[in-house]
């Protein structure tokens, strides 16, 4: 699928317009991210087990992408050569990343510290989008992501009681981190067939499949038609789904297409900053001199680690 321009000539995407918009896009997609963070922790205090949500949650993402491409004719089946590497994707996220993040969450004991782990996902994607890519990152780049992780490391340092199986917690993460830069790189092979709402329509799809037996065995454990399908536990899930999944995850396809697997990695590692600002507008937490001046340390951060050319090998 080419680009347009505004004239619906063919265009290459290089224009001031379309970097903002791609920039807008991204930016989207990570404060509804940002906010999926309250709805999870509001489905976990209600008791609800995260096999539960998080299968209602990628289903009604696939559905909900299955009617809006069928309804703009986008219905493309999957390629016989790239069936492998779709089932890859839906393996790596969401199978494997919100599983590996939701309990990590609950086994560190630590929302923040585990922020923090989550904040290091451009590092390891830098190295897939060199190693994979041949993406070109400069020396100043490099300092606008640590900069990043610095006003990160702000934001969200605090202290706080730790989980009884914290190292468990912590290797959870790690995982969750690799499996998205795992995701990131294999939506960066399939961008170039697939739209962007194929591609993640096929990945809900598909890991919804995967998700299936965990929610039958452990995620009904206790149900109750009262609790289970009630308002409390629906609003947020139809939010995590609709929102936070089909329509998020759409527009990070489209970054990472545009920007590459390192350049659209920084802006995931701000959802923490995002969601620390979120939960202060919402009165949840409290904020000091110090987080402040954290996010605008991360803020320069992203703008020194977009800047100047950055070109990828043709193949």
């Amino acid at each position: 699928m080419k680009d347009i321009d505004s004239k619906g000539r063919p265009g290459n995407g290089t224009g001031i317009s379309r970097k903002s918009l791609i920039y807008l896009a991204s930016t989207f997609a990570i404060i509804l991210w940002g906010i999926s963070y309250i709805w999870t922790d509001r489905l976990i205090s209600l008791g609800i087990s995260v096999f539960y949500f998080v299968f209602a949650r990628t289903v009604l993402a696939g559905i909900v992408l299955l009617l809006f491409n069928a309804v703009c004719g986008n219905l493309v089946p999957i390629q016989k050569k790239d069936l492998p590497k779709f089932l890859l994707l839906a393996f790596c996220e969401p199978f494997i990343y919100f599983l590996c993040e939701s309990y990590g969450v609950k086994e560190t004991g630590s929302p923040t510290l585990s922020a923090m782990i989550i904040a290091t996902i451009p590092i390891f994607s830098i190295g897939a989008g060199i190693i994979f890519f041949k993406e070109k990152i400069s020396a100043l780049n490099v300092t606008g992501i640590l900069m990043s992780l610095a006003g990160i490391v702000m934001v969200v340092m605090a202290k706080g009681e730790l989980g009884e199986h914290f190292i468990l917690g912590i290797m959870l993460l790690l995982t969750a981190v690799i499996s998205e830069v795992g995701h990131a790189s294999l939506t960066k092979s399939l961008s170039g067939n697939y739209s962007s709402q194929v591609i993640v329509m096929y990945q809900f799809l598909i890991g919804s499949v995967y998700l299936l037996p965990l929610f039958i065995t452990k995620g009904l454990d206790g149900f109750s038609w009262a609790t289970h399908m009630s308002l409390n536990v629906w609003y947020p899930i139809i939010f995590l789904g609709v929102f936070c999944s089909s329509i998020a995850f759409s527009l990070w396809v489209r970054t990472i297409k545009q920007l590459g697997v390192a350049r659209s990695s920084i802006f995931s590692a701000l959802i923490p900053v995002v969601a620390a600002v979120i939960a202060w507008l919402f009165g949840h937490e409290s904020m000091n001199l110090r987080q402040f001046l954290g996010i605008i340390l991360a803020t320069a951060g992203v703008i020194l680690s977009q800047y100047g050319p950055h070109k990828t090998d043709k193949r």
